[in-house]
């Protein structure tokens, strides 16, 4: 008899501690669950924050400067049309480069910068030419010699990328070197030129307009 009352006892017991141990079991799964999302969040956001420097190193390809404001927003004159010309093609698509496209008709040379590969033209606006008296302008303009020699003064055989013009020294197609300084979206070229739009792409060149006609030394 008391065999069988302990017998009913352990069974009793046993059926106390069921519900408990289903609990701890609840418990234990939802925290693995809990833990399951809370890493896949993880994983989530780093995948997010990985794909910060990515946007972040695209923008640092955009054309930057003050500048670039007066380029045309859409059309061939855009920075979107100017990347699917060559850059001689580009630039006359550009009205504040009209001068320097008039410089380089006049100088033989659209052919050259179209069919080179992989060049940076330092490109003057029409404000740039301005700064030169009219009288000394119209004689560079009608001596094609020398109006050559300023202008691949202005063109760089390999393409700059904006990090490259920090503190930089590049010989030009004239055959003399150009210097270049400045950080960030701030560059001058030879100390005296201002980079007032840079890194715009074309088909075969990097371009960075600038606010003074560039003078070989020789």
């Amino acid at each position: 008899m008391q065999t069988r009352i302990r017998r009913a006892a352990v069974v009793v017991a046993a059926a106390a501690l069921l519900p408990l141990g289903l609990t701890a079991c609840s418990d234990s799964d939802s925290k693995d669950k809990d833990k399951a999302s809370d890493s896949a969040s993880d994983t989530a956001s780093k995948g997010s924050e990985e794909a910060g420097p990515s946007k972040d190193m695209d923008s640092m390809n955009e054309p930057f400067g003050s500048g670039c404001s007066s380029v045309p927003k859409d059309g061939k004159g855009s920075f979107d049309g100017m990347a699917k010309d060559p850059v001689a093609t580009a630039a006359s698509h550009n009205p504040a480069l009209s001068t320097l496209v008039t410089a380089v008709k006049k100088a033989g040379l659209v052919d050259t910068l179209n069919n080179a590969q992989d060049i940076t033209v330092f490109a003057p606006t029409n404000d740039a030419f301005g700064k030169i008296p009219k009288a000394d302008l119209d004689k560079v303009l009608n001596d094609k010699e020398q109006l050559t020699k300023i202008l691949t003064y202005h063109v760089v055989g390999k393409q700059l990328a904006p990090e490259d013009l920090a503190n930089g020294s590049f010989p030009t197609l004239e055959k003399s070197k150009l210097t270049t300084s400045g950080s960030g979206e701030s560059f001058k070229v030879n100390d005296n030129a201002e980079v007032v739009c840079g890194n715009v792409r074309t088909a075969n060149a990097n371009v960075y307009i600038i606010d003074t006609v560039l003078m070989p030394k020789s």
